[in-house]
């Protein structure tokens, strides 16, 4: 393993510093009411050095989504993998379950993301998060019986995350149009049908 160099060392904790600092000033003041100039003075660093990282607040945005985005996946498929189903059908429901759970806890981060949670956006960062590539080969192996075409697989995913992602954000950030929890139900027997 290669030893990091004080520099890397030091250029390494400043992105991350501004990567934590837009993060949350992300969170808790919007986009829109976050200044470069005040991730910079939370992030503890001069203007010019947030440029040498990001080249404006939405390419830190695009990374904050990236990485938030993924984990989210990530955690889902994780909690899946570790539990028993008799069903492709029980085991795919679980792991919707665990995003919306995840998403239900962390309504600032799905504001962030708003409806971002897709396999479009994930497809970007499967190099960097081993559990992106497990959720693509839990469903192939659950619809490997289907006769699908070359493709088919990332679309039915793409649909099925869009869907989940766009379903959240409407539900448990506008309440409209009811509760996530009252959805739920609805949500999951038209994924059913999709499957």
């Amino acid at each position: 393993m290669k030893h990091m160099s004080k520099v890397e060392i030091n250029k390494r904790q400043k992105e991350d510093s501004l990567y934590a600092a837009a993060y949350e000033l992300f969170t808790t003041q919007g986009i829109h009411n976050t200044a470069i100039s005040d991730i910079v003075k939370k992030a503890g660093v001069a203007k010019g050095t947030f440029y040498l990282y990001f080249k404006d607040k939405y390419d830190v945005l695009d990374k904050i989504i990236l990485d938030k985005s993924s984990e989210i996946l990530v955690e889902a498929i994780e909690n899946t993998n570790i539990k028993e189903f008799d069903s492709f059908e029980e085991k795919l429901l679980y792991f919707i379950d665990s995003i919306i759970e995840y998403l239900k806890e962390n309504k600032l981060l799905l504001k962030l993301i708003y409806k971002n949670l897709s396999w479009g956006v994930v497809r970007k960062a499967y190099k960097d998060y081993k559990g992106i590539n497990e959720i693509y080969y839990m469903f192939e192996e659950g619809l490997k019986d289907h006769d699908l075409k070359e493709g088919d697989i990332e679309k039915i995913i793409f649909i099925i995350l869009e869907l989940v992602g766009s379903v959240c954000y409407s539900c448990i950030v506008l309440r409209e149009p009811t509760n996530i929890d009252e959805m739920k139900p609805i949500l999951f027997e038209i994924i059913k049908k999709i499957i």
